[in-house]
């Protein structure tokens, strides 16, 4: 494909910033690239001012709606969010800009499919794990989640990643959570929460931890290249 017919990426970033920081980064190392001009345009706006997703009618969905029309009236072609709480706002970001979302959750419950599980444990907030039981659902799939008092335990864990701490104390944290999904039945981990992979990768924990911001990292790549098709636009 020659430079004049790649796709130009939009991402809606911010959600947390280091979370989009280290997406740019996989994008960057995903493409396959001789000089500067070889990898793809992307537009991002890390905008950390987005209200909590985490917290109902915060008013997060028109602010992103507000975003995505803002990178398609930049240039963008196809969006991208590393966030996976944030696809509750979906349909919404891609019928205001009228542009296609590459969906990470579609992406993270199609790879734990292919793992050949059965239940997966979603490490994410109360909004992401909704969205997974559906996607896990259409596939036949169950959907692990930690009790309550974990579940706040976990959160408080997400929120020292997003203050910076990435020490060892806080992957301890999380491989800790991660154990108690494969206690609780899990046969395949996903990060639900693009934080988790800042600190615990598969060799932390015991089963499969798929991460789906690398695999949105890797299908915008090949959608912008026109390896993959472009995602369907809501009905």
């Amino acid at each position: 494909m020659s430079d004049d017919d790649q796709l130009v990426l939009g991402v809606l970033g911010g959600m947390g910033p280091a979370a989009t920081v280290e997406f740019l980064a996989q994008l960057q190392a995903y493409t396959p690239a001789e000089r500067d001009q070889d990898h793809i345009r992307v537009i991002v706006d890390i905008n950390p001012k987005a209200p909590d997703r985490n917290v109902p009618g915060s008013g997060a969905g028109g602010v992103l709606a507000e975003m995505a029309g803002a990178l398609a009236g930049a240039g963008a072609q196809v969006l991208a969010m590393p966030c996976n709480t944030a696809h509750a706002h979906a349909d919404t970001i891609q019928r205001a800009c009228g542009l296609p979302l590459v969906d990470m959750i579609d992406l993270g419950a199609e790879a734990a499919s292919r793992n050949g599980a059965m239940r997966a444990g979603v490490l994410g907030t109360k909004g992401a794990l909704k969205l997974y039981r559906e996607y896990l659902a259409a596939r036949a799939m169950g959907l692990v989640s930690l009790p309550p008092e974990r579940q706040e335990a976990f959160m408080v864990t997400l929120y020292r990643i997003k203050s910076g701490d990435l020490g060892d104390d806080v992957t301890r944290e999380m491989a800790g959570h991660a154990e108690a999904l494969r206690q609780l039945g899990a046969e395949v981990l996903i990060a639900g929460c693009t934080e988790v992979p800042l600190v615990l990768d598969n060799g932390d924990v015991t089963l499969e931890l798929i991460d789906p911001g690398d695999l949105l990292a890797r299908r915008c790549v090949g959608v912008c290249l026109g390896w993959d098709p472009l995602p369907h636009m809501p009905g």
